[in-house]
């Protein structure tokens, strides 16, 4: 199973992909680590960052795409602009969409914790989250 875990920061969505195979995790090089949208008020801009997404999870043939669930309100809300993107993919064809509470994230990661250190898996440092999300999705 090809997996995308994606973490929304105001306007861009941090990528990060991860395969369960023969019960072996792999994480393959993407050409991608995270998508910006400059102008989130442009229909067009939208529908292209829209496009250009699920172009991704086509090349790289991803089943499930999994997005960490930011709070709708409070202190650490999400913004209007991360709300928009999260529709955007939601609203893409060709694979799933899944939305993960950040406290479901916390309990499979306490029932199976990463096996080696963040740092050794070579990813950048802010997929770390998107990283998480994917993990703890497969490991639920």
């Amino acid at each position: 199973m090809n997996i995308c875990g994606v973490e929304l920061k105001s306007n861009e969505a941090i990528i990060c992909l991860l395969s369960l195979r023969d019960g072996l995790f792999n994480i393959p090089e993407c050409r991608v680590r995270r998508l910006s949208l400059a102008d989130i008020d442009s229909r067009q801009q939208l529908q292209e960052f829209q496009f250009t997404f699920a172009k991704l999870m086509a090349d790289y043939k991803v089943d499930q795409v999994v997005i960490r669930q930011r709070p709708g309100k409070g202190k650490f809300a999400g913004s209007a602009a991360g709300f928009k993107l999260e529709a955007a993919i939601q609203l893409a064809e060709g694979f799933d969409v899944e939305l993960l509470h950040a406290n479901d994230i916390k309990e499979a990661l306490k029932r199976s914790p990463l096996a080696i250190p963040f740092k050794d898996t070579g990813l950048k440092a802010f997929q770390e989250s998107a990283f998480t999300t994917a993990f703890a999705y497969l490991n639920r």
